[in-house]
């Protein structure tokens, strides 16, 4: 039987966040994707919203996505399911990540046009995927990285009570992700560290790197570089290791900056901190805290350098990618780098104590603006487009819903139109 090519193919791709507007890592690579497909085939897309400002960018797809569902995710209703799944092995992930009427919204998805192949964006949509209606169709699923693995390094870096809920989590999402992915046809991981992860789970499935991108001509600076001494964080702050690191960091580095620099500044960027890290923040004036803003290019673009300061991270750390092609040298930890490709370590400075971290940052202000902007271009980001690292996208579900696994859809087809 032919393989399903370019707009024969329709794809039903499933997300845990609307993948728009791009402005934060989570969303990134989804948008990038769906992108892609749309170009290649009908995408129809069903994703969890979170918030009224998530949900108010539907309208901004419905130009260029074939279909966009969007259910809200209730957090009274997650927080109250989380709790009763606690006792069970039910991962608390799903629990937190479910909206009223997603199954009869797939149900009449496929009632209407049933899928060639089904694509899953992280493991917490995978499970819909595994059950009536999607079941019968197959399916990509994208981990970008191994949940499980994050849960599991953020038990070793937490104290009781809480170490022992992320344990709860490492175990039951590792059993599921294990199911997941022998359940996908191919099981996409964003390097080479993350498909260890993800073959330790389950060695005989189909495990394929498919590394992200940066938007090289979007971030290229527009001027000569900044000659101000400011240190820029750019990362979402409700982000549990986000928010760990850049607490340690004004806690730990940014005294011993100030100590060496007194006119050095620091701007973290980016959306919900908590009140307890902007109080902590507000006693030192040299640190601005911005929240939500509409395009960190600025920030970046008008900064001496960029730091990452993560004690636990997974997959590919987008800020670090973004930050050296906006033109900054980047400080760095090891949980960082050991996720980042090898053409962003010649831009990368790496430290893992407070002291060798405050000496990083440092020597990079003392440098000249020049010095610094070299150091940065250093690295050769030009293999890293989205449009190479996203070339395979359309092969692998083409052949997700080709031959054998096309046979079954067609089957499954048949039985949706005869029901």
């Amino acid at each position: 039987m032919p393989g399903v090519k370019g707009r024969d193919m329709r794809i039903l791709m499933l997300t845990q966040r609307l993948p728009y507007a791009p402005n934060r890592g989570d969303r990134i690579r989804a948008y990038h994707m769906l992108r892609k497909l749309q170009q290649q085939g009908d995408v129809d897309l069903v994703s969890l919203v979170h918030d009224e400002e998530e949900a108010s960018h539907v309208k901004d797809m419905r130009s260029w996505v074939s279909s966009v569902t969007a259910l809200p995710v209730s957090r009274m209703r997650s927080y109250a399911s989380a709790a009763f799944a606690l006792p069970t092995r039910i991962p608390l992930t799903h629990a937190m990540l479910d909206a009223p009427g997603i199954r009869s919204a797939l149900r009449a998805l496929c009632d209407r046009q049933p899928p060639d192949v089904v694509f899953a964006y992280c493991s917490s949509m995978a499970r819909f995927a595994m059950q009536a209606p999607l079941d019968q169709f197959p399916m990509v699923l994208d981990f970008v990285d191994v949940d499980s693995r994050k849960w599991r390094d953020m038990a070793g870096a937490t104290p009781q009570p809480l170490s022992w809920i992320y344990r709860r989590e490492a175990s039951t999402l590792g059993a599921f992700e294990a199911r997941a992915a022998r359940h996908a046809a191919t099981a996409l991981v964003v390097n080479e560290r993350e498909a260890q992860n993800a073959r330790a789970l389950a060695e005989d499935a189909n495990i394929q790197i498919l590394p992200n991108g940066v938007e090289l001509e979007r971030l290229r600076p527009p001027t000569s570089p900044s000659s101000q001494p400011r240190v820029v964080f750019c990362g979402v702050m409700n982000y549990a290791p986000n928010s760990e690191g850049m607490t340690w960091f004004v806690e730990n580095v940014w005294p011993l900056v100030r100590a060496e620099r007194p006119d050095a500044t620091l701007a973290v960027v980016g959306p919900d901190p908590s009140p307890a890290f902007r109080g902590l923040c507000a006693r030192d004036l040299s640190i601005t805290v911005t929240g939500w803003v509409p395009d960190v290019r600025e920030w970046l673009w008008d900064s001496a350098l960029a730091i990452a300061p993560l004690h636990v991270a997974r997959g590919v750390q987008n800020k670090a990618l973004e930050a050296i092609a906006a033109g900054l040298p980047i400080v760095i930890t090891d949980a960082v780098a050991g996720g980042l490709p090898p053409q962003a370590m010649p831009a990368s400075r790496i430290a893992n104590t407070a002291v060798d971290f405050a000496a990083h940052v440092i020597r990079l202000l003392a440098m000249s603006p020049a010095v610094r902007r070299g150091i940065a271009e250093s690295s050769d980001l030009g293999e890293l487009t989205w449009a190479r690292t996203l070339a395979p996208l359309v092969s692998i579900l083409e052949r997700a819903a080709s031959t054998e696994t096309r046979l079954q859809s067609a089957v499954a087809k048949i039985a949706w139109r005869s029901a």
